[in-house]
């Protein structure tokens, strides 16, 4: 029987193999055209296929060395903070990051020391991996949230190198993908080390598709603990509001990570909002900067006047600001009357909630937070967002925030006070994953 399921894994390996070099070959333009887009694509462009020089190879022989891995830019702040617990935590270990996006290699590189080297994840095909594992040589591998590519885990396990998955969450859609593909993916959850679940749910989620049940532990999610650290006030957002001809006590509608569709149907409902609030200000922060001369266009079919945060002039006047920056999110959130969470309303999956509500924000999203369900639940018992079903509720609910000082206070400071309780979940992966280290080192003969 075990020779059985060791050849069906050995004929998956090889299938994979086979058919994810087409599927790349196919999928490459829109990648490259995405890449392109965001810029500075150039830097590091080799390290994606493993290719790097000797340097590295040599700076980290004979150390022990951590690999992590966060995605992008929120798994790229929640990676510099579980970083610098395991620093202290793991005397003597040498950490490198990689991530794949170049938003999260900004964040990264910005905000990590200098002694923490920071690289892009390969591509996962076979020799690319290969490549890296070789020049790396890592002795632990930490993946944030829920980033599994079949041959990294696979090389992994045949290295006797542990991986463990951090602030782990599964929505419906990842957990039904996962489920479909089961002889594909189930080796890659059966072979970590450990599992930090973000919650009960999740930890029955990732169970059901692999994980072993003793490997799972609750830890909390990473989001909150990272949402009361006060941003770095790297730009005075109240002056470039009032630069745009706004009066310092003017209300303000912040739209966080807004996806195509939500724009256009904000600028509408700010129009008829204004006629009650004639100072009123938008500020749009689109998820994708390079989006914003699309949603720009979409303004203008409109009638909101706008003015882009990268071309800003002293004589600029507008009702409505186009962030098309990155990493000034937080730091617009802080001046909002009032926030909306962006992808809940016309796209699924919902973007973070816990941001606005470490600041005291009284805040809005659609009924699309699938991502973010147990967060949402929590507001939700503690009355400290308000979910909407569509864009006329979305208006109604904005126009009773407006109105309701009393109201977004109240609102605000319970969602501060869920953030407040759920704090914890760094410390907890760090103890989960220097527990397995501990435990491989005891168990490895004298």
């Amino acid at each position: 029987m075990a020779g059985f399921v060791a050849e069906s894994v050995a004929r998956m390996r090889l299938l994979y193999n086979i058919l994810f070099p087409f599927f790349l070959l196919f999928s490459a333009p829109f990648y490259f055209w995405k890449m392109c887009r965001r810029g500075n694509w150039r830097k590091g462009f080799r390290e994606r296929f493993g290719l790097r020089d000797d340097a590295l190879k040599k700076e980290l022989a004979g150390q022990r060395v951590m690999w992590l891995h966060a995605v992008s830019v929120g798994e790229a702040n929640l990676c510099v903070a579980l970083v610098e617990k395991l620093r202290v935590k793991l005397d003597g270990w040498t950490f490198i990051v990689s991530t794949t996006t170049t938003t999260g290699m900004g964040e990264l590189q910005s905000k990590l020391p200098a002694e923490v080297r920071t690289f892009y994840y390969p591509i996962d095909l076979f020799f690319c991996v290969r490549r890296t594992l070789d020049t790396v040589e890592p002795d632990a591998i930490v993946l944030l949230e829920a980033e599994i590519w079949p041959n990294l885990s696979w090389q992994a396990a045949d290295r006797g190198i542990p991986v463990c998955l951090a602030n782990a969450r599964l929505s419906d859609r990842s957990e039904r993908g996962y489920r479909r593909f089961g002889s594909l993916f189930k080796k890659c959850f059966v072979s970590l080390a450990a599992v930090g679940a973000q919650n009960e749910l999740d930890a029955r989620r990732l169970q059901s598709i692999g994980c072993r049940k003793k490997a799972i532990h609750v830890t909390g999610n990473l989001k909150f603990d990272g949402a009361l650290s006060a941003p770095e006030p790297t730009v005075d957002v109240s002056a470039i509001l009032q630069g745009l001809g706004a009066a310092a006590d003017a209300p303000v509608i912040v739209a966080g990570s807004t996806h195509e569709g939500e724009e256009r149907l904000l600028a509408e409902i700010f129009l008829k909002l204004k006629k009650q609030h004639p100072g009123l200000l938008l500020v749009i922060v689109p998820r994708h900067f390079e989006r914003a001369q699309s949603v720009g266009a979409q303004l203008k079919e409109t009638g909101v006047s706008f003015a882009y945060r990268s071309k800003l002039a002293k004589d600029t006047r507008a009702e409505c600001l186009v962030v098309d920056s990155t990493g000034e999110l937080r730091l617009f959130y802080t001046v909002a009357t009032v926030v909306f969470v962006g992808k809940s309303l016309t796209a699924h999956g919902g973007q973070n909630p816990i941001e606005p509500a470490a600041l005291g924000k009284a805040m809005l999203y659609g009924p699309n937070m699938q991502n973010f369900r147990a967060v949402t639940t929590a507001f939700a018992d503690a009355d400290a967002a308000l979910q909407v079903r569509n864009a006329a509720g979305l208006e109604v609910g904005l126009a009773a925030l407006l109105r309701d000082a009393k109201r977004r206070a109240e609102m605000g400071r319970n969602a501060l006070g869920v953030v407040e309780q759920n704090q914890g979940a760094t410390s907890r992966t760090t103890d989960m994953i220097a527990c397995v280290l501990q435990t491989r080192s005891s168990d490895r003969p004298d």
